[in-house]
C-alpha cells in the first residue's frame, strides 16, 4: 500500500478524554475515530486491518481446536432472557427496546441465551454431543461510564464460544482444552499474560478463569505468587488461612443487599479488624446482585462472619453464617506453596466459565441419553474481547512516541520511507524495494509522500510498524538504514545487499 493513497488521519493532538496510551495512540494514529464521545468508535482502514489480523489468529486457533463458527443475531428477544432469569438481574447495562409491534428486545451483551436457543432446536441426542460453537460478533453493554477507548467502550467485538456436553467431566475436558487454546492465542499475539482464578459474575457457573494481559494501566488488581503459578483476580483470591484467638478485635461492616424486583436486605459482615471486606465475595455470600453502603443499625438480624473468625467471634444474630469475605493482602501466604503473595495489574482479555446446567435447565436444552431419558446439557462458555485486545497490545507495547505492534498484530510487516521524493535515486530504489517485497508476499507500506522527512519519521514512530527501511542522503554513499521500531535500533545496510537482507528477514 502507498501511504499517499491510504486514509491515515494522524494528529498531534491528544483527545481530551484520553488518559491511557492505547486510547491516545489509537486516536492520534488514525486507527479509530470516536463517535460523539459516547464510548462508540469507528475503525478506520489501519484499525480495521489490525482488528482483522487479531480476529484471524483467534479464529485459526479455535478452528484447530475443533470449534465451529456461527453468527447470531445482534438483536435478541427479551423473552429468552426472561426464560433464563437474567432480564432483571443483569441491570442497566442491558439496552432494552421495543419494535413496532411492541415486542421487547435487547442488544446482546453476551449470547448464552441465544446460543442455547440455537442448540436446543437442533441437538436432540447424546450422539450429537459434545459440541463447541462460537462467533466473533458485535456486543453492546450500556456502560455507565465508558472510558479508556477500546478498553471499556459500549459497543465491541467479542469472541464468544459455548460448549455442550453429556457430563460434567466432558465439559471440564473441553474447559481445559479452551484454556490451552487461549494460551496459544495470546502467545501468538506476543502478549505477556497470566491465567488467574476469577469470580463468575453475571455469567454465573461453578468456576471460571480470566486471562490477564499484564500492564500497569490495567483496571483489575490480580494476586500472584512469584514462587508458583498461582494467580487470581482480587475478587476471587484466597490465601493460606490465618489463625486468630479470642482476643481478636472484630469489626462489622453494614451493607444493603439488592436483589431482583427491588427486594433489599440489610446485612452485617464481621471481619478481623486488620482485614478488609472484599465486596464481590460478600455479595456472593448472600447471593445478591449488588451491595451498597448502609448506615449502621442497632439490631443485627443477618450476619455473615468471615471464615477466619469461625469459632472466635461472639456476635449474635438471628441469621448467622460463615464465608470467605476477606480481601487477600500483599504478603499473605500462598495457599498452594506458601510463598508471599503480591499484587499486580492486569487487563482482562479473556474469560472462560464452567456453566454446568445453569442455562440449559431453565431454557430446556435437553438431550436424550443412551437410555432415551431426557437430560439437561452441561455447558461451558468462553469469551475473548477481540477489539479490546488492540488496546491491550498497545498498553503492553508502546513508548512515548507511539505504538509498537507485535508481529501477528502489525498493520504492515515493513515500511519503506523515501526521505526526499525529489531525489530520483531515492525514489527509484524505494519503488524497486516495494515491488520486490510485494512479489515475495511481504505486506509493505511505501511512504512516498511529499512531506518532510521529520514528519514521516514521527508518523512511523506513531504507527508502530515493526520494521522500516529509510532511504536517505546516505544513499550517495551506497547505504540505507534498517530500523526496528522496538527500541528504534538502526542498522546500516549496503544498497547492493539490501534485497538479500530483507529477503532473509521476511
Amino acid at each position: 500500500m502507498r501511504f499517499s493513497r491510504l486514509l491515515i488521519p494522524t494528529t498531534k493532538e491528544t483527545p481530551n478524554d484520553a488518559t491511557l496510551a492505547s486510547h491516545i495512540f489509537l486516536i492520534r494514529g488514525g486507527f479509530i475515530q470516536s463517535v460523539g464521545g459516547s464510548g462508540l468508535y469507528n475503525f478506520l482502514p489501519l484499525g480495521k486491518k489490525i482488528l482483522d489480523k487479531v480476529h484471524a489468529v483467534v479464529k485459526d486457533e479455535l478452528d484447530k481446536a475443533g470449534c465451529q463458527e456461527v453468527s447470531l443475531s445482534f438483536v435478541t428477544p427479551a423473552s429468552l432472557w426472561e426464560e433464563s432469569g437474567r432480564l432483571e438481574k443483569y441491570g442497566k447495562e442491558l439496552l432494552r427496546f421495543k419494535d413496532r409491534k411492541n415486542n421487547d428486545f435487547i442488544l446482546g451483551p453476551t449470547h448464552e441465551e441465544m446460543m442455547v436457543n440455537l442448540v436446543r432446536q437442533t441437538v436432540k441426542s447424546y450422539k450429537q454431543l459434545p459440541l463447541n460453537v462460537y462467533q466473533i460478533n458485535l456486543k453492546f453493554r450500556d456502560e455507565i461510564r465508558p472510558r479508556f477507548g477500546l478498553m471499556r467502550g459500549r459497543e465491541f467485538l467479542m469472541k464468544d464460544a459455548y460448549s455442550f456436553h453429556t457430563s460434567t467431566e466432558d465439559m471440564q475436558r473441553e474447559f481445559a482444552l479452551m484454556e490451552e487454546t487461549y494460551k496459544k492465542i495470546f502467545t501468538r499475539l506476543g502478549l505477556e499474560f497470566r491465567v488467574v482464578d476469577a469470580d463468575s459474575g453475571a455469567i454465573g457457573g461453578s468456576g471460571s478463569k480470566e486471562f490477564m494481559v499484564l500492564a500497569d494501566s490495567g483496571e483489575d488488581t490480580i494476586v500472584v505468587c512469584p514462587d508458583c503459578e498461582y494467580g487470581a483476580n482480587i475478587e476471587a483470591a484466597v490465601a493460606k488461612p490465618k489463625t486468630y484467638d479470642v482476643s481478636t478485635q472484630v469489626k462489622v461492616v453494614t451493607m444493603k443487599a439488592l436483589y431482583d424486583e427491588g427486594v433489599t436486605k440489610v446485612v452485617h459482615f464481621a471481619l478481623p479488624s486488620s482485614v478488609e471486606l472484599q465486596e464481590v465475595k460478600a455479595c456472593n455470600a448472600v447471593n445478591a446482585n449488588e451491595l451498597v453502603e448502609h448506615e449502621d443499625t442497632d439490631t443485627i438480624i443477618t450476619l455473615v462472619a468471615d471464615s477466619l473468625l469461625e469459632g472466635v467471634d461472639s456476635l449474635i444474630a438471628e441469621e448467622k453464617s460463615y464465608a470467605d469475605i476477606s480481601a487477600v493482602q500483599e504478603g499473605d501466604s500462598c495457599a498452594t506453596c506458601g510463598g508471599a503473595l503480591r499484587y499486580t495489574k492486569g487487563i482482562e482479555a479473556g474469560h472462560i466459565f464452567q456453566l454446568g446446567t445453569q442455562y440449559s435447565e431453565p431454557l430446556g436444552a435437553n438431550f436424550l441419553d443412551e437410555n432415551g431419558k431426557a437430560q439437561p446439557m452441561v455447558m461451558g462458555t468462553y469469551g475473548i474481547g477481540v477489539s479490546r485486545l488492540l488496546a491491550a497490545i498497545i498498553e503492553q507495547n508502546h513508548d512515548d512516541k507511539g505504538c509498537i505492534w507485535t508481529k501477528e498484530s502489525a498493520p504492515f510487516d515493513l515500511q519503506i520511507i523515501i526521505s526526499n521524493i525529489k531525489d530520483d535515486g531515492q525514489v527509484a530504489l524505494g519503488e524497486k524495494l516495494y515491488e520486490v517485497m510485494l512479489d515475495k508476499g511481504v505486506d509493505v507500506l511505501l511512504d512516498e509522500r511529499k512531506d518532510r522527512f521529520g514528519a514521516k519519521m514521527k508518523d512511523y514512530e506513531l504507527l508502530g510498524v515493526p520494521h522500516a527501511v529509510v532511504i536517505g542522503k546516505n544513499l550517495a554513499d551506497g547505504v540505507v538504514e534498517f530500523i526496528s521500531r522496538n527500541g528504534m535500533e538502526k542498522e546500516e545496510v549496503s544498497v547492493d545487499e539490501i534485497v538479500d537482507f530483507l529477503s532473509e528477514r521476511f
